[in-house]
């Protein structure tokens, strides 16, 4: 028995990379798996094929025994997100996880960023991951209220870019970020109900990575990128067995799995009259909050 077993799972981006793998390893834990994939480019674009991605990821997962179907709705697709929980419960009966992965980047410094390449990437990371997200809580939701057990899991993918930054990707560091401070306000929203929501941040050699010019290992036994790395942090998410975590992320570098801190305030300046603050006080006051010497003793 998997950890995983007769869970019901959507996984977006399930063709390739990190999703593929992560449908791969729910899968193999016992879950029936939704592959949600539309077969893009890199950059987001219509690519030829006979079979698609999340095809071939269905007829790898079936021909290890498991369950899986193909789904090719666009997450960007508010009506359709619904639709796709709609056909799940329909199919398997239930649904108790969803994978937010899909994702494509358009990477160019901010000055040289044109408006479509800002929405379309924030349309399919951030109103992809909010719109299926929504949706199944919405389920869950309803179960809960007609008094049914709900153990509903949603994972989120977010990223270094997105809790860290990176220079020329102003649209998907944004996105990514939202991504994680989705997951904590879900979870607070979510928790009477039964369901919790977490977002993970995998270091991996996909396409992505690949563009910012990292790469996998290559030829060792075990390759501390691959993709597969994530896969398991993935699945004990999308299980019963964490439903006492929520609002987490979690970074997962190699064989490593990290907790991430959100926001934190610290230290702090007063007014000097103990009212409210004033410009002429702020040019020594914020200098003093961040340890920086007066002006004029910067050298001393």
């Amino acid at each position: 028995m998997g950890l995983l077993e007769g869970r019901v799972v959507i996984v977006t981006g399930g063709g390739r990379g990190l999703g593929r793998s992560h449908c791969l390893e729910l899968a193999r834990q016992g879950a029936m798996v939704v592959v949600n994939d539309l077969g893009l480019s890199l950059h987001g674009e219509s690519e030829d094929g006979s079979v698609s991605p999340a095809e071939e990821v269905v007829s790898e997962i079936e021909a290890a025994g498991g369950a899986a179907v193909v789904d090719g709705t666009s997450v960007t697709d508010w009506d359709g997100m619904a639709a796709l929980v709609e056909r799940t419960v329909e199919m398997f009966g239930d649904l108790h996880a969803v994978v937010n992965n899909a994702g494509f980047i358009r990477d160019r410094m901010l000055v040289s960023m044109t408006e479509q390449d800002f929405d379309a990437v924030v349309a399919v990371h951030l109103k992809g991951t909010a719109a299926l997200t929504r949706h199944a809580c919405a389920y869950w939701r309803d179960q809960s209220k007609l008094g049914r057990k709900v153990t509903g899991r949603v994972v989120m993918t977010t990223s270094g870019a997105g809790l860290f930054g990176n220079v020329g990707q102003a649209n998907y560091g944004s996105a990514k970020g939202a991504i994680a401070t989705l997951a904590g306000l879900v979870a607070l929203e979510m928790q009477r109900y039964g369901v919790t929501a977490n977002a993970v941040s995998p270091i991996a050699a996909t396409r992505m990575l690949a563009s910012i010019g990292r790469s996998g290992a290559g030829g060792e036994a075990w390759d501390p990128l691959d993709p597969a790395n994530a896969s398991p942090v993935v699945a004990w998410l999308c299980s019963e067995e964490s439903g006492w975590l929520s609002g987490s992320v979690l970074r997962v570098d190699g064989n490593t799995v990290r907790r991430v801190r959100g926001w934190t305030v610290e230290g702090g300046y007063k007014s000097t009259s103990g009212e409210a603050l004033t410009t002429e006080e702020l040019g020594l006051g914020i200098r003093k909050l961040f340890g920086a010497a007066p002006l004029g003793l910067a050298g001393a």
